[in-house]
């Protein structure tokens, strides 16, 4: 499998471009704001053809650059149906401090012309890719991540894009419109500790992780595990 990924904006969200091999149809995830440049970079570098772009939730900060993305491959968009107003309301979901950040812009938003909803426990196959969607609220109300596991002859391990619900050391903040901690922490506890220490977790923000590392150290999850179930 084919993974790149890279910083976008001011808000440095991770946009990822996932093939299964170059050359081949590819998905995006969570183009942010000025996405739109490294995507094509991207696809011109590895000479690949978007299927899709998802959306692991509704943040402006990741769904920035959807529609132009998605409109410039004819591609379809993903995303949860809890989250899908804000594809053309974004400032729903934002905080007071980033609304000072875009005072005085003149922003509009549309949906894609062709958007799909998606569902908990729903297989996607799209470029060559099996990915499974697990709807994790508590961020946002339509959160979800994808998991998805690497092509080859030998068994490899899985991979979590895992939006804004896990981060290296942290997670993701619950004071937002849609946000509640105690949905996060369920969420966190049904949907990040039963998967194995092995998944790699490619987080919205910052460097990637494993699921091994976060039960181990990241204090918002050791609080969740079962003693007996610790460096299992």
């Amino acid at each position: 499998m084919l993974i790149v990924a890279f910083p976008a904006g001011p808000w440095q969200t991770n946009c990822y471009v996932l093939a299964a091999e170059p050359g081949e149809e590819c998905v995006i995830v969570d183009p942010g704001k000025d996405a739109a440049g490294g995507v094509a970079d991207v696809i011109a570098e590895h000479h690949l053809r978007p299927a899709a772009v998802l959306l692991t939730h509704g943040h402006i900060d990741h769904m920035w650059c959807v529609a132009p993305v998605a409109g410039a491959y004819d591609a379809a968009a993903y995303v949860h149906p809890a989250d899908r107003h804000l594809l053309t309301d974004p400032m729903a979901g934002i905080s007071a401090d980033t609304s000072a950040l875009l005072l005085g812009g003149n922003y509009t938003f549309a949906e894609p012309e062709d958007v799909r909803e998606l569902a908990d426990g729903d297989s996607l196959v799209l470029a060559g890719l099996e990915l499974i969607v697990d709807h994790t609220p508590g961020h946002t109300r339509g959160s979800v991540a994808f998991r998805s596991r690497y092509a080859g002859p030998e068994a490899q391990p899985e991979v979590m894009l895992s939006g804004d619900l896990l981060f290296a050391g942290s997670i993701g903040r619950t004071d937002l419109p849609g946000g509640d901690t105690p949905t996060m922490l369920r969420s966190l506890a049904t949907k990040v500790l039963p998967l194995d220490d092995e998944v790699v977790v490619l987080p919205g923000h910052g460097p990637q992780t494993t699921i091994g590392r976060e039960r181990a150290t990241n204090p918002y999850l050791t609080n969740l595990v079962d003693p007996a179930d610790r460096g299992r």
